[in-house]
């Protein structure tokens, strides 16, 4: 019948893809998780079962703690950062006329379209303890150059602060194109009933974007938490472990030091997990927030 013919076209339309999928997404997935029994290393790729050994070693690895540290440290400042100051700007750019807003938008996502091997480098030019923009502009006001990256207690909000430059490109974009499609005549009515700009945004215009805001939320989530290139070329982990992330110490450990490919997918799983969870809680915090 043409049904079943229909079915079997989009099915074969769908089939390159479902391979690529299958191949290089779900077959490395489930051989991590089989990896992450055994001690596998690159002595012995095979390696040996060993059942949840990885798994216990993990959570007395001083380091590893430390890492997860990091890791949610980044996710709690930058998630919130990130959704709030795009939301910020996607308010007071989307009434502007076209070109002004395309200007903006444009500035904004200009750090998303950049290597960011590219941005960087530039960044770790300006945090240089001696010849570093940020601090020849310190020195020129008289002021105490500081060790930015080189300093333990600041390298990691120097990292933060890269991340969330480099993360609010997209959601500015579907902020404006979120708010420009809340219905006008609903604001209009809320207005002519006396309500104020606060109380139009909250009962009218955020009810609207709430899709929207779970979206950001969750791939702001998943994008910090998956924060790697950026640590490597900036800081390498350093100083101390004290930039180190789960994703960092887990490629340090597979294709640097101990070269432990068992340890290093535990690590994944649980970062997996952790992912899943986090992602799973903003579903249900902002699904209770709309009308279904």
């Amino acid at each position: 019948s043409s049904d079943l013919r229909e079915t079997m076209v989009s099915y074969l339309f769908l089939l390159p893809a479902l391979c690529f999928f299958v191949g290089f997404v779900i077959t490395p997935m489930t051989m991590g998780v089989i990896t992450s029994f055994t001690n596998a290393s690159f002595a012995d790729p095979k390696g040996t079962f060993v059942g949840l050994e990885n798994y216990i070693r993990l959570f007395k690895d001083k380091i590893f703690l430390k890492s997860a540290v990091n890791t949610v440290i980044i996710v709690a400042v930058s998630v919130p950062a990130v959704t709030a100051f795009s939301l910020w700007v996607g308010s007071s750019i989307y009434r502007m006329r076209s070109g002004i807003r395309s200007f903006f938008r444009c500035v904004f996502y200009l750090p998303v379209v950049t290597g960011s091997v590219a941005v960087v480098v530039v960044w770790k030019w300006m945090f240089d303890k001696y010849d570093g923009l940020l601090n020849y502009v310190i020195r020129s006001f008289g002021g105490q150059p500081l060790p930015w990256t080189a300093s333990e207690s600041m390298a990691l909000w120097c990292i933060i602060l890269i991340l969330f430059t480099t993360s609010i490109g997209q959601p500015i974009v579907l902020y404006v194109a979120a708010l420009g499609n809340v219905d006008s005549s609903l604001e209009e009515a809320a207005k002519v009933d006396g309500a104020n700009s606060f109380q139009v945004f909250w009962r009218i215009k955020w009810p609207s974007i709430m899709p929207t805001t779970l979206y950001v939320a969750v791939i702001t989530t998943i994008n910090s938490f998956q924060c790697f290139a950026l640590i490597q070329l900036l800081t390498s982990g350093g100083p101390n472990y004290s930039t180190s992330t789960v994703m960092y110490l887990l490629y340090e450990i597979a294709f640097k030091t101990t070269k432990e490919f068992g340890y290093a997918d535990a690590m994944g799983v649980i970062l997996a997990i952790v992912i899943a969870l986090f992602s799973a809680l903003q579903f249900k915090v902002m699904n209770g927030g709309t009308t279904e």
